[in-house]
């Protein structure tokens, strides 16, 4: 479990948990057992990606996958563990550092939910059935959507949550996560193509050699970029029109992660 957790890494979800939190004028340390939830169920889902009968990568960060140092089974169980492990985690910004309990259950919830079926592992789910030839684009920005949005949006509304954001709030934290990480997909897609190896930790073209769908496919590098620019703008929009008391730091991380090149 540690040696996937502590491989290095963005931690841009659990940033992204505390960025909200602050932009209401939350708890940093009611929000800082929700961002490692967040960061333990970003690990689990990696972990479980790379394996053999999924991605099938030997590398993660720069380092060996977990299950080329400790073996399938015990990679299967760090993962397992990291999911669970991510509850009891949450459970601790009431037990711990007293945040309201209503808050903390919402909080729950929708961990559960965008990280189940109907969140990042449905897309990780059809992302397994698409190939080139078959999926289509709409298909692709589901998959892109739910695989990687659904964290990000979950995180969003995380921070919210644990500073008792009103619901117009929320759901302006949920169109700023919805447009930035299908913007951060997208421009994962161009940089496995045009990448830096030795930034990114991982062999680059590895959607092409497993013959994966991605924006570039699609619409070409050019028109892929352009949507990340306009993805960020998108999402920019969102908070600035819910006029957040504090957004700044949010804002910055958008305009960060449409410049990113790893």
């Amino acid at each position: 479990m540690n040696y996937s957790l502590m491989a290095g890494g963005k931690r841009l979800r659990p940033i992204l948990v505390l960025a909200a939190s602050e932009a209401f004028g939350g708890s940093h340390a009611a929000a800082l057992p929700v961002a490692l939830a967040i960061e333990m169920v970003h690990t689990y889902s990696l972990v479980h990606d790379d394996l053999p009968a999924m991605d099938n990568d030997d590398y993660r960060r720069g380092k060996l996958t977990n299950h080329k140092v400790y073996g399938e089974a015990m990679a299967i169980l760090a993962g397992d563990a990291l999911l669970t492990q991510a509850f009891y985690s949450v459970a601790l910004a009431h037990k711990v550092h007293g945040a309201p309990a209503e808050r903390v259950l919402a909080i729950t919830e929708e961990l559960a939910a965008y990280a189940g079926a109907r969140g990042m592992v449905g897309g990780q789910a059809a992302d397994m059935l698409g190939e080139q030839g078959i999926t289509s684009l709409e298909e692709l920005t589901f998959i892109h959507r739910h695989k990687t949005s659904d964290l990000m949006v979950f995180s969003l509304r995380a921070g919210g949550h644990i500073a008792g954001a009103t619901p117009e709030q929320l759901n302006a934290l949920t169109a700023f996560g919805d447009a930035l990480g299908l913007a951060f997909q997208i421009q994962d897609d161009i940089l496995d193509i045009i990448g830096d190896e030795s930034k990114l930790g991982k062999p680059v073209k590895s959607d092409e050699k497993q013959m994966k769908v991605t924006y570039p496919y699609f619409i070409g590098m050019e028109a892929s970029e352009n949507m990340v620019r306009s993805l960020t703008s998108q999402a920019k929009q969102a908070l600035e029109e819910a006029k957040l008391p504090n957004a700044e730091r949010l804002l910055q991380l958008a305009d960060y992660l449409m410049k990113r090149d790893h």
